[in-house]
């Protein structure tokens, strides 16, 4: 593989913090069988709740596979547009395109490698293809790159710094001999950012590998939401608290510490499956609102406490999304925002 760096794009671009304004918010709708069996109409439901919450905010586009979108539409109702496209999977977070905004006002995207977080799951060649498809359905800019990379991998602040994680981005699953220098390079170059903050990630994470979107997230520059579990004798906890000391010890693109914010994860949730995904932080920021999972524990009540300080002018939905999160994923993993 030719890993010399190409010259950095002319035309500037930006990637939008996530609590930004947003144009809408993209999704797609879950079809496999062989991949969720019989929890699939439970996990579409489920998704349906996650667009009807979000479409009290901004507009939804769910991008459906051609084969599936009557299903997709009788439970969707008129109000949430159907994208039909190819699709292998319903992850759209990692699958879809990372939006930017070019500073002549339109839009960009860059298109990523997607191999199904180091090639887990069969086909990929459809998912792989998604994000450029979705930028074209947009007639916004495609930008590619041949890092495989996911976008629950990265948090932007929308001031130039990035957060992701090691066990995810440097697995030799995803981009094998490439440098860690050579990966940060090529995220500062596509996202135009001056700085990358590396977290030692999570290597009990079995589907994503460590995804950042499972422990953090910007509420604003400087400002992030850290999940914590309260048990000092959790092994997950520790993971998390070891993360959390990195990031501590390093400063944003424009020297500030980050101001931390903390959020349970849910703890007293048990796991039904290997890629259990036991996190409130994986929730979706719309237009006024934030759609968050819920589990109908104790733990939610206070995860609904800390999205509340951190975003005050916000108001909070909670969707149960327990036929989702044995897959590995929830809220914030299936969906992705387009910025207006």
């Amino acid at each position: 593989m030719d890993t010399k760096m190409r010259a950095q794009p002319q035309v500037k671009r930006r990637r939008p913090g996530e609590f930004e304004p947003h144009a809408k918010t993209w999704m797609a709708w879950p079809h496999r069988k062989d991949l969720y069996g019989a929890t699939l109409p439970a996990m579409q439901r489920a998704y349906a709740d996650v667009a009807k919450a979000i479409a009290q905010f901004e507009p939804v586009s769910m991008v459906a596979h051609p084969d599936h979108t009557k299903s997709a539409r009788a439970q969707l109702g008129a109000d949430i547009e159907i994208v039909a496209l190819p699709i292998d999977d319903c992850w759209i977070r990692d699958s879809g395109p990372t939006f930017m905004k070019r500073e002549d006002g339109g839009l960009s995207g860059v298109s990523w490698r997607f191999n199904a977080w180091g090639r887990k799951h069969e086909p990929f060649d459809a998912d792989d293809a998604l994000a450029g498809r979705v930028l074209a359905y947009e007639e916004a800019e495609i930008v590619r790159s041949f890092l495989h990379c996911e976008g629950g991998s990265l948090a932007c602040d929308g001031d130039g710094t990035l957060i992701v994680t090691e066990t995810s981005l440097l697995h030799p699953n995803r981009n094998p001999g490439l440098s860690k220098a050579w990966v940060e390079q090529e995220l500062l170059r596509m996202l135009n950012l001056e700085k990358v903050v590396w977290l030692p990630g999570d290597p009990l994470d079995l589907e994503t590998d460590g995804h950042i979107d499972g422990m953090c997230c910007f509420v604003r520059p400087g400002v992030v939401m850290f999940e914590y579990n309260p048990d000092p004798d959790d092994l997950h906890g520790r993971i998390l608290a070891d993360n959390l000391a990195a990031l501590k010890s390093q400063t944003d693109a424009r020297g500030r510490s980050f101001e931390v914010i903390p959020i349970p994860e849910a703890y007293d949730v048990e796991a039904t499956s290997e890629i259990f995904a036991r996190s409130y932080i994986n929730f979706a920021l719309a237009n006024g609102g934030v759609v968050m999972p819920t589990f109908g524990r104790p733990s939610g009540e206070e995860a609904k406490a800390a999205v509340a300080r951190a975003f005050p002018d916000r108001r909070i939905v909670t969707v149960d999304v327990g036929a989702v999160v044995p897959a590995g994923g929830a809220i914030h993993c299936i969906t992705q925002e387009q910025p207006l």
